[in-house]
């Protein structure tokens, strides 16, 4: 059994460059570091219609969420756990010992 890969690759007509890493970076150090841009351009993706509507995109800083609601006894049962936390570390402190990474010290 074989198999055939009858794909072709859409390049007829198009002309490649063989270009090696030493002329990009003669390229890339050549190209001025602030250029200067029009005062009516147009960005890119406002020409084409499609890409980024948002100044940051939402993977890098995504939209807050708020805390989930907590009701009944859970409420309870939450506040207590937080306040024996916040004792526990408040009796540590002033037992005069040090539990910054985990590990208690003197």
């Amino acid at each position: 059994m074989t198999i055939r890969i009858s794909a072709r690759l859409r390049t007829s007509g198009v002309d490649l460059l063989n270009v090696d890493d030493d002329e990009l970076t003669a390229e890339a150090l050549a190209a001025p570091s602030d250029p200067e841009i029009a005062p009516g351009a147009v960005s890119l993706w406002d020409v084409v219609g499609t890409g980024p509507r948002d100044v940051l995109p939402s993977w890098y800083m995504p939209a807050p969420m708020r805390a989930p609601a907590v009701a009944g006894w859970r409420r309870v049962l939450l506040r207590v756990n937080v306040a024996l936390l916040i004792s526990a570390f408040l009796t540590i402190t002033a037992a005069g010992l040090c539990n910054t990474y985990g590990d208690l010290h003197l």
